[in-house]
This record gives C-alpha cells, structure tokens and sequence, in this order.
C-alpha cells in the first residue's frame, strides 16, 4: 500500500508513544508545512467553515464568545500582514506585541510572523525593559491594547513609542467590546489607530507586495528569564516552530474533532506552539479564555460548567492552576476531558494526587524550554512515570553531561546519571538577539550549542525507559506559578537603596507557586532600614509584580565563592529552611528551626523534619508538606521514616 501525503503527516495512533516507528519516516518526508503561514494557508484550505478561535470576552461571559473560522482566521492575517506591510514591516524587521489575549491578537501574531518577525512581549515589564526589549528587536511598529482593553498597558506602549519614535502604534480592542472605541490621543511622528479599522481596507485573500516566508526564515523574537537585568530574546525560525508543534500536537492522543482550552498568554511560548500552531496544523478548535487568563478570579468557579458546555479534551497550565481546581467542585459533566498538560515548573506530587482524584482526569507533565523553541518532553495518558516528565517528543534527542567547571569541557553520562540535560534537533533556536543592525538581527548562541547540543541549564536524569527525571537547576532563575524571574531585577533593585551594599535573590519553596522570590540583604555599617521597609522598597521598584519578593532577610555579609560570586545555595538551603519551619509552625508543631536540616541533594534540597509524637499534627504536618515540590522526610524515630519525592 502507498502512503499519502496525509498519512505520512500524522502517525498512527497506536505508533504514538514508539519513537522508532515514527522516526523510522525521516522528518522531511513527513510533508509539514514549512512556515507558520503556509501552516494557516492550509488549514483554512481543508476546513474552511470549522470554528478555529473561540475567545471570551471574560469569564462571566463564558456562553457569549466571539468565533473565528479557520477562513476568516485567514483573511484577518492577510489583512493585518498587508497594512504591516505598507507601514514598512519587512521580512527582517520586528513587530512589538504588547498586550493581554484577545480575539485580535492570534491574528496579530501570525500576520506579524507572514510580514516580518514577531515580538510578542510580557506587559507586565517595566516600562523600560519593554522598550530595551523592542529596541534590541528593531521594531518600528507595536501593536499593543487599547485603553479599553488595559489602559495602564495603552500608557506603556505610548510611552514606549514615543521613546524610540516607532513608526506606528496599533491599538487592539477587547472581546466584543461594549460601545464606541474612544478616541485615540496623537504621538508626534507617529501613526496611531486601531488596528482592526486600519486593516479593514486591506486586501483579504491574499498577501500584496509580500514574498511570503521561508522555513529558515526568523519568524519570532520571545524573551528568556536571563541572566542579567534585561530578558535576553531568543530568535525561533519558522521551522523551529511548525516541527515543535507538529510534535506535540502528532503526540497527543486526541482526533480532529477535540476541543483545546488556552490560557496561557500569547507572549508565552507555550500558548503559541501548544495552543495556537498545533490545532492549526491538526483542524482542532481552541476556546481562548479573557485577557486574565487563569488569574481571572471569575474562570475557577464556572470552570467546569465551562469544560460541560465546550466538550473541552484538554488544556494546558501551570501547577498553580491545578492547585486550584482540584478545589472547586465538580459541578458539570466533564467526561469530554481526556488529560491535562502541565509544565513550566515543578508539580507537587499532592498537587498531582488530589487533582486526579478529585476529577479522574490524568495530569500529564512536560518540559521544554524557549531556546528549544517550546516543549522538548511530554507525558501521555496512560503512559506517565512517577516525577518524570515524560520521555523525549519525535526526532529530537536528548542526553545529560557533566560539564567541566574549568575548562567548559562536556563528558557524555550514562542513563541513570545525573547531569545537565542536553537537547538536540530540528527545534534549537536560531540564538539571542544581540542587537538589530542595518542588515536585520545580530545572533549568538553565548555558548549554549555545543556540537548541535543545547545546554539546557536543567540538571536530570534518564532513566533506561528514556523518561526524563528532573533534578533541581544549574541556573538560578526563580520559577514562580511557571514563570521565569530574574534574581538580577530584584537585587537591583534591593541594591538601589542607599543602605543596601550586597543583595542575592532565592527560590524559597510556595506550595501555590512552586516558588516565590526571598531576598537576603547586607547592609552598610550603622545602617537603620529594616526588612519591612526593604519589602516595600522591593515590591515598588521590580519590573513586574511577580517579582516582588515574599520576604527580605538582613544578614551580615552575602556568601561568595572563591573569585568573589554570590554563593547562593547556602541561602536558597536557609529560604527553604524557613518556609518549612512556617508551615510546620502553622500546623501546630512546636519545632526549633535549627532541627529542620537541609542539604543539597540531586541539584536540589533534601529536607529533614524532626520526628513527630503527635500523630494529629504529624498528619497535618505530612499533608502540608506534600503540598510542596521537596525532597522531605522525618527524621528516624519509633515511627517509620517516610519521604516524599
């Protein structure tokens, strides 16, 4: 029998989870779209009529939704490419995006990725890092919301284009807005308007005066955690992203006919490869919650009747999100959903056990990273491992190495060893954004490839079956509720107070968030501020509200190594220390935080607790705990020792 081009395209079923038969078709036989425009081209080809986007406008307005096909999904990105067009986008010129999801914004993304580059942004930035990112980008045009939308957001990107005398400000509006637009204020020497009205005169069936994009093509700019004040911007190509998506979405046991739920924002890389380019290429709806997302308040208690009324199959989140539902009463039939994605940070085992037993819905947790264009790893139903991640996606590979802290030199580890996970494949970034010159972006890879090898910056284990096992972090990034935040911004901003000489910013272990940010400060000699006024000071001064610290703790000096860094085990070993002496304290257990021992162990900590006599409140304490994503155990007593993994 010959194999189509169709059935090349899309494994079958019962091959999914065996690697071999599916890479037994070398990838580019497989007939993938080759860019994320040809990828949309083709799904408005073959099912025109079927609902592509259902956005909410909000929450309470769950059953009221504005709908997308995949044509007119189609027809909106040929209009938006063609007016980015004609304010001089090119194909190596960037396109800002700088706004909460919306119905505008999926089509913004994409004609921003047929005309140019494009460069979606975190609106929770500081106003500055925003413009630093935009200008690193060189983007000439942003697109942002509109005040009705978020007018604290309209007044950043007014600032921003102002600033770097952009070329043109286009204004979105929200999910079927209520009442006229309001007028928009001018910015000399710059366009400013809306964008769904400047567009609307476009041509829609095609692209005018625009060579449409190739495969090795830049097709977006998403910015990193980093290791410096600033994000840095990771370049993906066009390939990058439709072989990502093509992964996920030929991984995932769901037909044509499954409904997708997103939240996530769409400066997130996640949101695009998993819920936006994936069911592209398969012809599967997607119901895009408000501009909130899952921080709308309103989403958790409709949630399930919304999951009922949308035969949602499956959707995406961090483990905050789960946390959460695993609360809220199942009070609709929600027998359409299959599983649940999650990623991005740690999941707690509790978090795993009482979602599951409080819905029957399997959680499955995955693992990518944005210099890997998105997801590298995912868990299948029915096919999960215990604290793993999943095992590898189609035709990349993956492997873990010891690095050699002199001479950067990498030695190969057997499976079972751990060390820095290592990921190769067709869906390694293009590199950093080092600048925007005449001739388009300047990249580099600031030596993260190696021989074809990215090096994640994750330490891990694989184990014999290929399931990837993580094992705590070679970076110091701070992984709050899955989002990346950057020690660096909050010690500047600790380092700005006139007392303040030394500052070093930790994960402290949150059972909601994973983790949240803890700060240690030294001061200078007679120095008065106390930790609460160093708190505000913090909280007021960060580039995003997600960065405030939970707490700041004043030491004597900060721990350096030998050639003078920040030595900041020691500190995320006392973080952790005190976070577990509060809970402890919260459940009744009396407990000297000198007795609660903590020690490195496999990239991470392991926690010892003191031996509870009190069988109620050792329950309470082994409940509480459970909530955190930690290595734990009690100490040896006449009862039996138990740990949490």
């Amino acid at each position: 029998m010959t194999l189509t081009p169709t059935d090349l395209l899309w494994p079958a079923p019962d091959s999914i989870a065996e690697l071999s038969a599916i890479e037994a078709v070398p990838l580019h036989e497989r007939g993938l779209p080759a860019t994320t425009y040809d990828t949309l081209i083709r799904a408005a080809r073959l099912w025109p009529d079927r609902p592509a986007l259902t956005v909410l406008p909000d929450a309470a307005r769950f059953l009221r939704p504005a709908t997308a096909t995949f044509a007119q999904l189609r027809d909106q990105v040929h209009r938006t490419a063609n007016l980015l067009r004609t304010l001089g986008v090119t194909r190596r010129a960037a396109v800002g995006l700088l706004s909460p999801n919306t119905a505008e914004l999926p089509a913004a993304l994409l004609a921003a990725q047929a005309a140019g580059i494009a460069a979606p942004v975190n609106p929770g930035l500081a106003s500055e890092h925003v413009e630093q990112l935009l200008r690193r980008g060189g983007a000439r045009v942003l697109i942002a919301a509109g005040p009705q939308l978020d007018a604290q957001m309209w007044a950043t990107a007014r600032q921003v284009a102002a600033a770097l005398r952009l070329d043109a400000l286009l204004a979105l509006a929200p999910t079927l807005a209520d009442g006229p637009a309001p007028a928009l204020d001018p910015i000399e020497g710059v366009r400013v308007g809306y964008l769904t009205e400047l567009a609307a005169s476009h041509p829609a069936d095609r692209l005018v005066d625009i060579e449409p994009p190739a495969a090795d093509d830049l097709a977006a700019y998403f910015h990193t955690g980093g290791t410096t004040g600033t994000p840095k911007l990771a370049a993906h190509t066009h390939a990058n992203e439709v072989v990502d998506a093509w992964t996920v979405a030929a991984s995932i046991p769901l037909d044509e006919e499954s409904v997708m739920f997103a939240a996530l924002p769409l400066f997130h890389v996640n949101a695009l490869i998993v819920t936006l380019l994936g069911p592209l290429l398969r012809g599967r709806g997607v119901v895009w919650a408000g501009p909130l997302g899952y921080r709308d308040p309103e989403l958790y208690p409709v949630f399930w009747k919304l999951v009922e009324h949308y035969r949602i199959a499956t959707m995406s989140g961090v483990p905050t999100v789960y946390s959460v539902l695993a609360q809220v009463p199942v009070d609709a039939d929600i027998s359409s959903m299959r599983f649940a994605a999650v990623g991005a940070s740690p999941l707690p085992p509790a978090v795993r056990e009482s979602f599951e037993e409080h819905t029957g819905i399997p959680l499955c947790e995955g693992y990518g990273l944005t210099e890997a264009t998105c997801a590298s790893a995912l868990g299948l139903p029915g096919r999960t491992r215990p604290g793993s991640v999943g095992r590898r996606l189609p035709y990349q590979q993956v492997k873990t190495v010891r690095i050699d802290p002199d001479t950067g030199e990498w030695q190969d580890l057997p499976p079972g060893a751990t060390g820095v996970l290592a990921v190769s494949g067709p869906v390694l970034f293009a590199g950093y954004v080092a600048e925007h010159t005449a001739d388009g972006p300047r990249l580099e890879t600031a030596g993260k490839i190696r021989d074809g090898w990215l090096d994640t910056g994750d330490l891990a284990r694989i184990d014999a079956d290929g399931f990837i096992h993580l094992a705590g972090r070679a970076k110091d990034l701070i992984i709050r509720g899955g989002h990346n935040i950057d020690p660096a911004a909050i010690e500047d901003a600790l380092l700005a107070h006139p007392e303040v000489t030394a500052a070093a910013a930790v994960g402290r272990p949150d059972p909601h968030a994973g983790e949240v940010p803890a700060a240690y400060v030294a001061l200078a000699p007679g120095a008065q501020a106390d930790p609460a006024e160093l708190l505000i000071w913090a909280t007021e001064r960060v580039p995003e509200r997600a960065a405030a610290p939970r707490e700041v703790i004043v030491i004597d000096a900060i721990p350096l190594t030998a050639v003078g860094k920040p030595y900041k085990l020691g500190l995320r070993l006392d973080a952790t220390r005190r976070a577990v002496h509060a809970e402890l304290a919260a459940q009744g257990a009396d407990c000297d935080p000198e007795r609660i021992l903590c020690r490195p162990h496999d990239g991470g900590v392991r926690v010892t607790v003191p031996a509870l006599a009190d069988e109620a409140v050792r329950r309470r304490v082994t409940a509480a705990l459970d909530r955190y994503a930690l290595h734990w155990q009690y100490a040896p007593s006449k009862s039996p020792e138990r740990e949490a993994l």
